[in-house]
């Protein structure tokens, strides 16, 4: 695998569901096309633009949002800012025009169904979620650039596959958990404390700390959002959301009027058992059903496991009063380091690894944060992500009708569980006697992402998705 430098906010993206390979990814991908044609001066002598999408991208592009993604890319609209509620608006209009803005500045003709083109039977080597654009110039010259969406919103351009980024130096650089423990030991740090040495490198404390604190504004108005929204989720499969109505049960008539008096409220309602458990499910529920509503949410690694790292997050919040800016930015330092060991050795994209790629590294992630939080050591961190992805290890990418819905909304639920109970068993045991270690436990993840059948890789062709057909509408 090649060596990467990634940061905070390379693993944490600020984007637009439902997915982050098929839809953040994708939409990336477009911009950067169309950027790219302004930059040398010929975006004005495009005449027509043709988008091919291969693999996984053409059988789940569809319920992915991939062609909304493409279309709003390639008319210059960011998907940091881009209001939410206009993105099917948008993409139903250049549809009904057959117009599309090129870049935002330069309309040109587009026929949906001619020249937006799902190459189910192809696949490019690389990488399964593959995306070709073609613009056809004034005078007969073409521009063709292929892109392909490795995962977590993470882009490479065909022909720079292979590249090593090495743009900072960094003072701790790691590769591996046991890259990581070995710094930990020589330093005395905490994970969280040598990872925000590492981002000194890329941009002052104060903008690293401005940046984190984006994300966590982005990540607590997703879930009040989703625990405030009714209704029935897009796509065709008649999903009712559920946070609102167990939001509403769980808050028993408490009043409140914002996110902070909402959290206040939660904790008065005690720390039980079920109680707390019914709330991690709703703090999952509530950011995925937003995602899979074209809501705005933060990879955590991924879109379709957006919801794990929130939930944990809110967990140790609203039951362990974190509360408080220095701990969420602990939270999200670890999260991000344990993420980036599976990216370097393994993958986060389900159509490469399956949903243990998503929903296993996410878990893995979280479990770590939660116990560094709650007082673990450098070890207990990583054995507390360990054992959260080792009971996640084959876990198959299914989606019905090619929408992040079924199974993936429940999933998250079910990872935030895991993670907790992850990071409460570390807590309570000797990493010193552990058997497995995280880096063997990737290696693993790796093995069997390589040995699983694409069928089960985020493709809709096996699994749940083909013992519940449905014949959902044309987009």
């Amino acid at each position: 695998m090649m060596k990467e430098q990634i940061s905070i906010v390379d693993m944490f993206k600020i984007g637009i569901g439902p997915s982050s390979s098929h839809t953040l990814g994708p939409w990336r991908a477009a911009q950067r096309f169309a950027a790219g044609l302004a930059q040398r001066g010929i975006l004005m002598d495009t005449e027509s633009v043709k988008i091919l999408l291969y693999g996984s991208l053409a059988k789940t592009g569809i319920g992915h949002g991939t062609d909304i993604a493409v279309l709003l890319g390639l008319s210059g609209d960011d998907p940091v800012t881009f209001p939410v509620d206009d993105v099917q608006s948008k993409a139903d209009r250049i549809k009904q025009h057959r117009l599309l803005l090129l870049g935002g500045t330069h309309e040109i003709p587009f026929e949906y169904a001619a020249d937006l083109m799902l190459l189910y039977a192809e696949s490019l080597p690389f990488h399964p979620n593959a995306v070709t654009f073609q613009a056809l110039l004034a005078g007969g010259k073409a521009i063709s650039e292929t892109y392909y969406s490795i995962g977590g919103g993470f882009v490479v351009q065909e022909g720079n596959e292979a590249q090593v980024t090495e743009e900072v130096d960094l003072p701790f650089p790691v590769q591996s958990a046991h890259d990581l423990l070995g710094w930990c030991i020589r330093t005395g740090l905490s994970i969280s404390e040598l990872v925000l040495e590492n981002e000194q490198a890329w941009r002052p404390e104060a903008e690293t700390n401005e940046r984190v604190r984006q994300l966590f504004t982005v990540i607590r108005t997703c879930i009040y959002r989703g625990c405030h929204t009714e209704g029935t989720l897009p796509g065709g499969l008649g999903v009712a959301r559920r946070a609102h109505q167990l939001n509403k049960k769980l808050m028993a008539g408490r009043t409140y009027h914002d996110y902070d008096s909402w959290i206040a409220a939660i904790r008065a309602g005690g720390n039980r058992f079920p109680y707390i458990l019914d709330w991690v499910s709703c703090f999952a529920l509530a950011v995925n059903e937003e995602n899979a509503a074209f809501g705005r949410v933060v990879t955590a690694p991924t879109n379709g496991a957006a919801g794990v790292i929130p939930a944990v997050l809110h967990y140790f919040i609203a039951f362990h009063d974190g509360l408080d800016e220095a701990k969420i930015r602990q939270f999200i330092a670890v999260a991000s380091e344990i993420g980036s060991i599976f990216k370097k050795g393994a993958t986060i994209s389900a159509a490469m690894g399956g949903c243990q790629a998503e929903i296993g590294v996410s878990a893995a992630m979280a479990a770590g944060a939660l116990a560094e939080c709650l007082g673990g050591s450098q070890r207990q961190v990583l054995m507390a992500a360990e054992i959260a992805m080792e009971h996640h290890l084959g876990l198959t990418c299914d989606p019905i009708g090619g929408l992040v819905q079924i199974p993936c909304i429940e999933r998250n639920t079910m990872g935030a569980v895991k993670a907790i109970t992850a990071a409460q068993l570390a807590l309570q045991s000797n990493p010193d006697k552990a058997k497995v270690s995280l880096d063997t436990v990737v290696k693993t993840m790796w093995e069997t992402a390589q040995d699983m059948h694409v069928k089960y890789k985020e493709t809709a062709d096996g699994g749940l998705a083909v013992q519940l057909p449905l014949s959902l509408p044309e987009c």
